[in-house]
């Protein structure tokens, strides 16, 4: 199973998070679940840094299953309130697979919805 843990701060901001696990939810290559939510993580995090120009602090195992991103401090306002909303938008979503696919994916969102 996927998990994805969200920390948020005390300002319900995501500040980072984590990608865990394998889907099992079809044969390597061909794991629907975890292509998608693949997708949608590094597609955030990719549009981040392209639209932002903020460079997450990021950990990934080379073998796949894991991804960690956090995001930097000191950002300035604005460019912050974009990072929030591609975050919040990767988690969107990211719940849209879990809703289909609860048995393969799990979201750990302690402040958020």
């Amino acid at each position: 199973m996927i998990t994805v843990d969200v920390k948020r701060n005390s300002k319900n901001e995501l500040v980072s998070f984590t990608m865990s696990g394998h889907a099992d939810s079809g044969p390597y290559g061909y794991d629907l679940v975890c292509a998608g939510a693949s997708a949608v993580s590094i597609g955030a995090v990719n549009a981040i840094a392209s639209l932002c120009q903020v460079e997450l602090d990021i950990e990934m195992k080379e073998d796949g299953g894991f991804l960690r991103c956090d995001v930097p401090t000191g950002l300035d306002s604005i460019t912050f309130e974009k990072v929030q909303l591609l975050l919040e938008g990767m988690l969107v979503s990211l719940e849209s697979i879990a809703e289909e696919y609860s048995s393969h994916i799990e979201i750990k969102d302690k402040y958020g919805r």
